[in-house]
């Protein structure tokens, strides 16, 4: 079985009840989440072997993040103890026209404090065949930048296929901050993972003739940034993420793979989505496509397999996708209807 290390940080995720605002809910829920905890979530959950490294405080909360993701089978071992908090995040879910809203309490993380020393990439990449890591790590800032590479120079001498999702977060860093430290570890990167609008704002690749608020998304437009992607970095293939946002409660969700070796491009049926919590969305997308390419999937079953994936998860709350290969394989084939299993 292939093993998948994936890296970044876990926060406590906590929302009021339903679509409450956060300034009229007595309560909130409290969960854990984050990009590639999210993405090593879904791997075991389809069975595979999947790792999550970070850097946790050594109290009674981060144990509670370790123990969320022993729940769903994630490998925990390499998880270092340190610092003094786990980063939370607020997550106001919206409705209609009302977007959804992040706030990040999350400076002075134990990650965000991690220094080099903390994380021995040759044991943690002993025996490991897949690399997952985000935009989101690097941006938190510190020493991180420089882990992330000493991450990335580790597995690619071990020959470690290297996945990233760019995941541009404007209350992190600049666009500019984003362009210089991304652009010195895109070269590692075998598989780019983006959604409609992380080229333009990490590295200024638009696609013509689409307009994400609109939804209007242009075929074309996306096969020329996956191609001037895979020709700035060398990245063997591009995946991108196509949202045409109706409202907050609906969407319109496909997907681009991009193959560089063969300047080809397939695109997955779009799927009408009624959301119940669309955060997690693009990492339940970056979980599939890793799983289907890892089992030897072509390009179109790839693509297919993981926007069903990525729509699934819009139906479940919070944001791990506690989804099953065949429920997966089934929406695939065609099975849209929603009509209850008995």
């Amino acid at each position: 079985m292939a093993r998948i290390i994936t890296f970044g940080e876990i926060m406590m995720r906590l929302n009021p009840e339903g679509c409450l605002r956060i300034v009229q809910s007595p309560k909130f829920e409290a969960t854990y989440a984050g990009g590639e905890a999210n993405v090593a979530v879904s791997l075991a959950n389809f069975g595979m072997d999947a790792a999550f490294v970070t850097k946790v405080p050594a109290h009674e909360v981060g144990q509670c993040a370790v123990n969320e993701l022993r729940r769903y089978g994630v490998d925990t071992r390499f998880i270092v103890r340190g610092g003094d908090r786990l980063g939370i995040y607020f997550c106001e879910k919206g409705a209609s026209q009302r977007p959804s809203k992040v706030i990040y309490d999350r400076a002075g993380s134990a990650i965000a404090l991690a220094r080099p020393e903390d994380f021995d990439w040759d044991a943690i990449f002993d025996g490991a065949d897949w690399f997952h890591w985000t935009g989101i790590t690097p941006a938190l800032g510190g020493a991180l930048p420089e882990i992330c590479m000493a991450a990335c120079q580790t597995a690619k001498k071990r020959g470690v296929t290297i996945s990233c999702d760019l995941n541009f977060r404007k209350k992190l860093w600049s666009s500019r901050q984003a362009g210089e430290v991304m652009g010195r570890l895109m070269p590692y990167v075998d598989l780019c993972i983006a959604n409609e609008e992380d080229a333009k704002d990490v590295f200024g690749i638009e696609a013509a003739e689409s307009d994400v608020n609109s939804g209007q998304l242009s075929h074309d437009g996306y096969i020329d940034v996956a191609r001037q992607l895979t020709r700035r970095f060398g990245c063997k293939k591009v995946a991108i993420t196509l949202r045409g946002s109706r409202s907050a409660s609906d969407n319109d969700w496909a997907g681009v793979l991009y193959d560089g070796a063969l300047d080809k491009a397939v695109f997955s049926t779009t799927y009408h989505i009624h959301i119940v919590d669309r955060v997690g969305g693009g990492d339940s997308f970056g979980g599939g496509l890793i799983y289907a390419l890892l089992n030897g999937y072509g390009g179109q079953r790839a693509i297919d397999f993981a926007v069903a994936a990525s729509c699934l998860k819009h139906s479940i709350e919070h944001d791990f996708n506690l989804v099953t290969v065949d429920e997966v394989a089934s929406l695939a084939a065609g099975n849209a209807s929603g009509r209850v299993q008995r």
